[in-house]
């Protein structure tokens, strides 16, 4: 069995998908397996998969329907024969040719913890901005996943390493919050390893999920309440969990209930959003529009939610 499954959901793109089997093909780490799922509609990827077959294992599956955005995911990885998992997005790549090893190393030497990610690259055009977390953010992490809420410590599903003992993969249920939801309930049950180097390469351009979703409040109100009600509202004690949600609805300009339940009539609102609601809904867009009198709203509902 191949110690790390290198699982890539696929669609379309060949160029990023090329660029991708290139920095897998150079990787000084041997012990591994490629499995690429593919939902595009054409076969616009097989000449890539078989020019790449000639340097590495692939199994290469062309999906009959497409599966879509995770099930595509958790569908590469069930065919997975590796210990651990690392996903990559077609439109990342490694940094390096030694970053699979650095990874395995990790792995190796985990001290039983099953979940690893590492610092990234951010690439946009011409421009490269650098992540890697920090120690004030690491002690965050370290007290409770739900500050996640913070900021997105880890990055996107690429930069992570995790052992393939998962119960339960991505929740095909979400979209837009699937990787946050995900990162948070393996870290209810596992710690966490960072790697403080540089090993991933994250493409940003204008075709992503999350530019389609950013912004959109029949996405992000329903999922983000899926969330919350999965987590479990009792998370909203966390000042990180609280300030995310006031935000949430603040920049969405969401001014009474109606507009919410328009957006999410599947669920219940957890009573401790219906209280800081009511308080935000009271008080005027030009006044929340400025940071520091929104920030001041913000810790005052959330003393009196208590």
């Amino acid at each position: 069995m191949p110690f790390i499954s290198v699982c890539i959901p696929a669609y379309r793109n060949p160029h990023y998908l090329s660029r991708l089997l290139e920095s897998i093909s150079i990787q000084t780490f041997k012990d591994f397996e490629v499995i690429v799922t593919d939902d595009s509609p054409d076969d616009l990827l097989q000449p890539i998969i078989d020019k790449y077959n000639q340097k590495l294992d692939i199994l290469y599956i062309k999906n009959k329907i497409a599966f879509g955005t995770p099930a595509n995911w958790n569908f590469a990885i069930s065919k997975a024969r590796g210990a651990w998992i690392k996903l990559m997005h077609n439109d990342d790549w490694f940094a390096n040719e030694n970053s699979l090893d650095v990874f395995a190393s990790a792995a190796l030497n985990n001290n039983g913890k099953n979940f690893i990610f590492s610092g990234f690259n951010e690439v946009k055009d011409d421009s490269i901005k650098k992540h890697i977390i920090n120690k004030a953010e690491k002690f965050l992490l370290k007290k409770s996943p739900f500050n996640l809420f913070k900021r997105n410590f880890i990055g996107p599903p690429s930069t992570t390493l995790i052992n393939n003992n998962q119960q339960e993969w991505y929740d095909e249920n979400v979209k837009w919050v699937v990787d946050f939801e995900f990162y948070i309930r393996c870290l209810r049950q596992t710690n966490f390893l960072s790697i403080d180097q540089l090993l991933i390469n994250i493409g940003i351009h204008n075709n992503q999920v999350t530019k389609e979703a950013f912004g959109n409040p029949a996405i992000e109100i329903p999922e983000n309440l899926y969330l919350l009600n999965k987590i479990g509202a009792d998370s909203l004690k966390n000042l990180f969990v609280y300030d995310y949600y006031w935000r949430l609805f603040r920049n969405l300009k969401i001014r009474d209930f109606n507009e919410v339940t328009s957006f999410y009539s599947s669920g219940k609102l957890p009573d401790q959003l219906k209280k800081m609601l009511s308080i935000q809904f009271k008080i005027p867009l030009s006044i929340l529009d400025f940071g520091v009198f929104s920030k001041s709203g913000m810790l005052i509902s959330k003393l009196f939610s208590r």
